[in-house]
């Protein structure tokens, strides 16, 4: 904020601003509005702006609370996974947000909770019941490598047409599924 005050206070346009700081002009010309003092930009009120603006994290699984004791009960007895809980609480109280709690929220309690038998039993009633969680793999390529492949362009003039059945075969001796 403090170096678009300083382009301001030289007289700079909001454009000119952005190409030194290298911002995008929608969140600059933003900034600018909300922290305007009068006819001039302040970059303090602007921090303030924000920091005041700043969305406050409400937590709503807390030890003790009736949404805290409805999701372990339904964990616990009812054998419930976590997905299915959040997908209840939906059905049940379409309007209200307070019970309203992501699946991501729910494995986030039941791992930060504090060692002990409680602890045990909620990750126990999981359906992988793994002590940690383990973050998924994304990208990674499980497919082994495929051997001895000739270029579809070695291919004989007559499969290229593919006019000759068995010319456009599979090779279902090869990959990871040969071995299955």
């Amino acid at each position: 904020r403090n170096p678009i005050q300083r382009g301001l206070n030289e007289g700079l346009s909001i454009r000119a601003v952005v190409r030194r700081i290298g911002r995008s002009p929608g969140t600059v010309s933003r900034a600018v509005r909300r922290g305007l003092v009068g006819e001039t930009y302040d970059a303090v009120q602007g921090r303030e702006e924000a920091r005041r603006r700043r969305r406050k994290g409400v937590r709503k699984l807390v030890a003790g609370s009736i949404l805290t004791n409805a999701v372990t009960h339904a964990i616990l007895q009812r054998k419930w996974s976590p997905e299915q809980v959040t997908g209840r609480l939906r059905m049940d109280y379409p309007g209200d947000q307070q019970w309203h709690v992501s699946h991501e929220t729910i494995y986030r309690f039941i791992y930060a909770h504090p060692a002990g038998e409680r602890r045990r039993a909620l990750i126990a009633a999981l359906c992988q019941g793994h002590a940690r969680r383990t973050p998924r793999t994304r990208g990674k390529d499980r497919r082994g490598p495929l051997r001895n492949i000739r270029s579809i362009r070695e291919r004989p003039v007559e499969a290229r047409d593919r006019e000759i059945p068995g010319h456009f075969q599979l090779r279902l001796d090869q990959g990871p599924l040969f071995n299955v």
